[in-house]
């Protein structure tokens, strides 16, 4: 048994150290709690109005995290006001992140552990971490998690989950045959360079069938075409690179981009399944919330100032 129990330990310490890369120390937000203090985890969605993918999704995520952390108050937000909007339209009420964090505050809560389900380090994580700051002063700590893809260890783990669900999944049509393209949201900032990491990283590990491109970033439609082309694809299957298979999936994926490689000629169907359906894929947000409880990322300047006085980097 303790041997076991070492096991464990050693998985999880290094685990954490792959994770850290340099960035984050080691602290335990609730052991460092004083009596009187409560803590809190705020799950933040980008949200959707489709009740079949948030059933499978978002409200699959939710009970997942509240059976794992029992400790914690939990409360959820939306950061799309235009979803937020249409869904009040409904009579369906759902909160800003800043909201959400000023009703915590008004209930005494004094830690927050605050966990998004985007997929990329984009500007939904900025505005985020903008509602975070304006609120910091009202609260001992708040940490935020990082999203789905934030290190290579990251990026590798979800390779793998892909790889394997999909591949299985369209094993009645004709696998070896089949090429796989995954499309994602993109965005007009920098991070945008992860869908090209993610293309890189599934060819690199031998699913050289998975082809990755975006609506509004890069890979755009035509460079994923011309890996298409490139590898004399005849079936392509459509499936969504986002946490919900939303408008976006049943919209532009299952509509415009299914009708353009048509056009050109392929074999095309849709495989409507957000990743947030898939429970290892869940399994790392999770994660994320572990390692958030017990790690926190120091201010740079405060390094910088360490490093000034002869502390040199590790």
């Amino acid at each position: 048994m303790r041997i076991i129990s070492l096991f464990i330990l050693l998985t999880i310490s290094l685990l954490c150290h792959a994770h850290e890369g340099g960035n984050y120390e080691h602290s335990d937000m609730l052991a460092s709690m004083k009596p009187g203090d409560k803590a809190a985890l705020l799950m933040v969605h980008f949200g959707t109005t489709h009740d079949d993918t948030r059933a499978l999704t978002i409200d699959a995520i939710n009970a997942k995290v509240q059976a794992a952390f029992p400790e914690l108050k939990f409360q959820e937000a939306y950061t799309s006001r235009i979803i937020i909007r249409r869904l009040k339209e409904r009579g369906i009420e759902k909160a800003t992140p800043l909201d959400a964090l000023l009703k915590l505050r008004g209930e005494g809560y004094t830690h927050v552990i605050v966990q998004s389900t985007n997929i990329i380090d984009g500007v939904e994580m900025e505005s985020l971490r903008k509602d975070v700051e304006s609120v910091l002063p009202f609260f001992k700590e708040i940490r935020v998690g990082t999203p789905l893809l934030y290190s290579t260890e990251d990026a590798e783990k979800v390779v793998d989950i892909l790889g394997k669900r999909l591949n299985t999944s369209m094993q009645g049509k004709k696998a070896a045959k089949e090429n796989i393209v995954l499309v994602g949201h993109g965005t007009y900032t920098p991070s945008t360079a992860i869908y090209s990491q993610m293309d890189y990283m599934l060819k690199a590990n031998g699913l050289t069938n998975f082809h990755v491109g975006t609506i509004e970033g890069y890979p755009t439609f035509k460079t994923m075409l011309a890996q298409l082309k490139a590898a004399k694809a005849k079936r392509v299957t459509l499936v969504p690179f986002m946490f919900v298979a939303g408008d976006h999936a049943k919209n532009d994926i299952a509509g415009e981009w299914k009708e353009a490689l048509e056009k050109e000629g392929y074999t095309v169907s849709a495989h409507l399944e957000g990743l947030g359906q898939a429970p290892e894929i869940q399994e790392i947000f999770i994660n994320h919330i572990r390692f958030g409880l017990k790690h926190r990322m120091p201010d740079i300047m405060t390094k910088k100032a360490a490093y000034a006085a002869g502390k040199d980097a590790e």
